[in-house]
């Protein structure tokens, strides 16, 4: 087995990260999750997480989104020690600067696309006028412009991932995480789902953090953090 490699690329540094994880660890009960996980993430830069079922990559991510918590290390995201803020803060700033796309989508289905899209526009009090022109520009840039009264259940496997991607965007966040955003897609449609998160990464300078099992889908990402047993072993680029 490889020994661990740093997660931080050289160039980049703590003082200058968007993201900034050091020494985490989570235990769920006995059971260790994550092991003293350390990794530094640039502002737009794109790094996916890889690994067997099982190493961590999904509880990562969620603790980098403030989703869970650490019992152990540090996470500094945006300027801000996520361990220093109480839960309603921790909200707030997801809602404002981290956005997160899913595997199987997280529609709400009595929502219609644009409705699903201008939701996280309607929770940080973005006044209707700004809502919907930002929706409508959501919708032309995924290319479901002419889904938008549809609902979830009237949408295919691909234009709901769209959907999910423009939501996710909706409040120009710093940072999306995506866990799996091709899991549920055929491989075709899987392409053009990474090839839209790399566009839209690229033209927003929107860093991405991406659980992933295929090794085809880190072409995207600027660095691939390899994780078995809860660890970082490797990185690539």
């Amino acid at each position: 087995m490889p020994a661990p490699a740093p997660a931080a690329h050289p160039a980049h540094s703590a003082s200058t990260a968007l993201l900034h994880a050091q020494g985490v660890t989570k235990r769920f009960g006995t059971r260790v999750i994550l092991e003293e996980v350390s990794l530094v993430l640039a502002p737009g830069e794109r790094i996916a997480l890889m690994g067997p079922s099982g190493a961590g990559k999904s509880t990562l991510l969620n603790c980098l989104g403030g989703i869970e918590t650490i019992d152990s290390g540090r996470i500094a995201f945006d300027g801000h020690e996520l361990s220093d803020l109480n839960s309603d803060a921790v909200a707030r700033l997801r809602r404002r600067s981290i956005g997160t796309v899913f595997q199987f989508f997280h529609l709400l289905p009595t929502l219609s696309a644009a409705e699903n899209i201008a939701l996280p526009l309607h929770l940080n009090g973005v006044p209707k006028e700004a809502r919907d022109s930002r929706v409508a520009s959501l919708l032309e840039e995924v290319g479901v412009a002419h889904r938008a009264a549809a609902f979830p259940d009237e949408l295919s496997g691909g234009e709901m991932q769209r959907v999910a991607i423009a939501r996710a965007l909706a409040t120009a966040p710093k940072l999306l995480l995506a866990d799996e955003p091709t899991g549920n897609l055929d491989s075709k449609t899987g392409e053009l789902v990474l090839d839209l998160i790399e566009t839209l990464s690229r033209r927003h300078h929107t860093a991405l953090v991406m659980v992933t099992h295929s090794l085809a889908s880190t072409r995207i990402c600027d660095r691939v953090l390899h994780m078995c047993d809860g660890k970082i072993l490797a990185t690539e680029g």
